[in-house]
């Protein structure tokens, strides 16, 4: 087994219900934060990472998301043809080469540990990220490049974790911590989803995963865990009651939780204040909005 990571799979077979009645024909995947679709930061940051293969595991109904990568001679030939170069440039940044994208189809919806999975043939033996588009973080270096440095220096199984409020502990997959080193940590346990008063601690995983091949060997048995459904969580937890090493590694950056509403729009505003061609005429809105709301109170 090699240790650099090459290879990462994205999945996005979901049906996006917290978002209906846009999801209804829109992949969430690819909804803008801005100008760019959800799918396009978790591609970046994979680059960013080194990534060279990028393997979704999709469903019915993804076929705009298919597409968004695909090339568009017409439309580059017309931006070419008006000298609107910058733009060409970020369409052209879209495409992907023919043989470094894959789709694999998860015909039900069984969990995140099933999508996982369903792409062990183009895995193989070696190392891979998992990466959850859902989850946006900004961050000076990417968090999954963060991690593929720590994780050089440190093979194992590796989670991205951030501490969440206890009132929100119950809805992630949660660490128990064995030894604290700052950014990595040494995980004796992870808990799906524990029940209020009964996790571990507050250290969350967040939709960043490093992992070895041996978590398809777990995956094998299809046990079902939270919620009924076979959980990615559970087959990690099962390295480490066999005594091979798991880290939670907490990332530097915001994360913001674009599978919901409320997290989706922090996001588009956060990313949209970053924009130096956006920043002032957002400001200014979003202070006439408060002072309106201050006014009417």
């Amino acid at each position: 087994m090699k240790n650099k990571i090459t290879k990462a799979i994205f999945p996005v077979a979901g049906m996006g219900t917290r978002f209906l009645p846009a999801t209804k024909s829109v992949p969430k995947e690819i909804m803008s934060l801005v100008d760019r679709p959800l799918i396009q930061y978790a591609i970046d940051e994979a680059r960013a990472a080194g990534i060279k293969e990028f393997i979704f595991v999709t469903s019915r109904g993804k076929a705009a998301l298919e597409d968004y990568f695909d090339h568009a001679p017409q439309l580059e030939s017309e931006l070419k043809r008006k000298g609107k170069t910058d733009l060409l440039n970020e369409v052209k940044n879209t495409n992907m080469d023919s043989g470094a994208i894959a789709y694999i189809r998860q015909h039900k919806p069984l969990g995140l540990g099933h999508a996982v999975w369903c792409a062990r043939r183009l895995v193989g033996n070696e190392p891979f990220a998992v990466i959850l588009p859902d989850d946006i973080i900004a961050a000076e270096k990417p968090c999954l490049k963060q991690m593929v440095e720590a994780f050089a220096e440190n093979p194992g199984c590796m989670v991205a974790a951030m501490e969440v409020p206890k009132s929100k502990v119950s809805s992630y997959g949660v660490l128990d911590v064995k030894e604290d080193h700052g950014a990595l940590v040494s995980v004796k346990g992870m808990v799906e989803k524990p029940a209020p008063g009964e996790e571990p601690s507050n250290l969350a995983v967040i939709g960043r995963y490093l992992l070895t091949p041996q978590v398809f060997k777990n995956l094998n048995s299809k046990q079902t865990g939270a919620g009924g459904e076979i959980q990615l969580t559970d087959a990690i937890a099962q390295e480490i009651n066999e005594d091979r090493p798991v880290y939670g590694y907490r990332f530097q950056g915001q994360r913001y939780d674009c599978g919901s509403k409320s997290g989706f729009l922090q996001a588009t505003v956060s990313f949209a204040l970053a924009r130096p061609d956006l920043r002032d005429d957002l400001m200014n809105f979003l202070q006439e909005v408060v002072s309106v709301d201050k006014a009417a109170q």
